[in-house]
């Protein structure tokens, strides 16, 4: 089965995506430890207060640990797993500036960020929000209506091409993840707009805000440049599926097999040059596999 070559479209426009050049890790994961550096550098640090959950001990890949413990932010740090959240008050104990909260964070019911960080100090208009819980970071935002942090780092599916928008769906038990483009939409409406995107995170900020950045396009595909993992398939006129892009399901490290989907091997003749017997044999098939749909008549 063939898989495709693909090349980055976003390559040839204006340096709009000018802020991944600040990549730099620290703590960080995929560099966004210099981004958020630039990002502030831009913005001024402002109250240096910020909020990550999904903080597990408040160093391991954090996107706030440099800016607690080298810059001398506060920080509300939400972890829900007990394990790890006894690291993270362990740490706290040593490390000046951290709220250690132990909870899950939801989208409703007492534990919507809204109530957590209405325990706390922070300003209503503190600086930093990193989401980053593996799944239902777009509904958590979503409810996230009482503060308006300057800028906010997200987590988003790193697999889903960044023209698709695409939401996981709303249940704490499903783990899927959502797409930039759906993010950015969210943001949006939110009264924020995109600044930069590395492999795994967007980053926001406040729409007032926006112009001291000086980028002009600022749609995903444009400013995500590095999309080694995005996943796309397409059909081809005699019913073969090629892959391109990422060819395995990545964190599973299992290779993706699409030597089975479309048309059998024994089918993959364009329509037009069907004999009669194959067009009865492709009935036949479409009805075992229920295939309803209309074909799309030859040209």
């Amino acid at each position: 089965m063939p898989i495709a070559e693909t090349t980055n479209p976003a390559a040839t426009s204006r340096n709009d995506a000018w802020l991944i050049q600040h990549r730099r890790n620290v703590h960080s994961q995929c560099g966004e430890d210099g981004v958020l550096e630039k990002i502030f550098e831009v913005l001024g640090e402002g109250d240096k207060w910020c909020v990550e959950f999904g903080a597990w001990d408040g160093k391991h890949f954090s996107n706030t640990r440099q800016l607690i413990a080298e810059r001398g932010w506060s920080g509300v740090l939400i972890e829900g797993d007990e394990a790890r959240y006894q690291d993270l008050a362990r740490e706290a104990k040593i490390t000046p500036g951290i709220v250690p909260l132990h909870a899950f964070v939801g989208y409703d019911g007492p534990d919507t960020l809204d109530k957590l960080l209405a325990r706390t100090a922070i300003p209503q208009d503190f600086s930093l929000l990193s989401i980053d819980i593996d799944g239902n970071d777009y509904h958590v935002w979503d409810a996230f209506k009482n503060y308006q942090p300057r800028a906010v780092v997200i987590e988003f599916n790193v697999t889903i091409p960044p023209d698709i928008d695409f939401v996981q769906a709303r249940d704490m038990a499903v783990s899927q993840g959502s797409s930039l483009k759906a993010l950015t939409r969210l943001a949006q409406s939110k009264g924020y707009e995109l600044v930069a995107a590395t492999d795994w995170n967007g980053f926001f900020v406040r729409k007032d805000l926006f112009g001291l950045f000086g980028i002009q396009d600022n749609r995903p595909e444009t400013l995500w440049k590095d999309r080694q993992f995005d996943t796309r398939l397409f059909q081809l006129y005699d019913g073969t599926v090629v892959l391109a892009g990422c060819d395995r399901l990545l964190w599973h490290g299992v290779t993706l097999d699409i030597s089975k989907v479309g048309v059998p091997a024994w089918l993959r003749v364009y329509r037009g040059r069907m004999t009669k017997t194959q067009q009865r044999l492709l009935k036949l098939w479409r009805r075992f596999k229920g295939r309803k749909a209309k074909p799309v008549a030859s040209a």
